[in-house]
């Protein structure tokens, strides 16, 4: 695991209503403080990535479709300097990945349907000074290859 990186399975609750499922709450351990809620989509094969934040510390969930999330430390005081983690999250999946400041971080629609993901970042997002540095997504700094592994 990358340091600081923390995951919380989620529970679907289902009725014959539908279904219930909560995402983050202020007593969870990983839990900072509000900065805002956005939703995001991606279609199946396409990759989101690379960027990261100084300041904000991001909260995903996937909730429909699948994607694969990929986080990389390029933090160089970090213990897991270096290290690459891959979770793949969604509706067979359901689960809460904090990503610290610091982490690159990307994804990939990997079921058919768009995928929808939910953030919860620690910071609202000021467009004047925005707390977000990219990079390409087959940036050659970045020893990660976004083509599905078959084997």
């Amino acid at each position: 695991m990358i340091d600081g990186v923390k995951t919380k399975k989620l529970v679907m609750h289902p009725d014959e209503r539908g279904r219930l499922m909560e995402l983050f709450r202020f007593d969870d351990d990983m839990f900072q403080k509000f900065g805002q809620v956005y939703m995001t989509t991606v279609y199946s094969g396409v990759v989101k990535a690379w960027h990261h934040h100084k300041i904000q510390t991001d909260h995903f969930a996937c909730v429909r479709g699948m994607i694969k999330l990929v986080l990389y430390d390029q933090r160089e005081s970090s213990s897991t300097n270096g290290e690459l983690l891959e979770f793949f999250i969604g509706d067979h999946n359901h689960t809460l990945v904090s990503i610290p400041p610091g982490v690159l971080h990307g994804f990939k629609g990997i079921s058919d349907e768009e995928a929808i993901v939910i953030n919860v970042p620690t910071e609202a997002y000021n467009p004047a000074v925005p707390d977000e540095y990219r990079k390409e997504a087959n940036d050659p700094s970045i020893p990660y290859d976004w083509t599905r592994k078959d084997g």
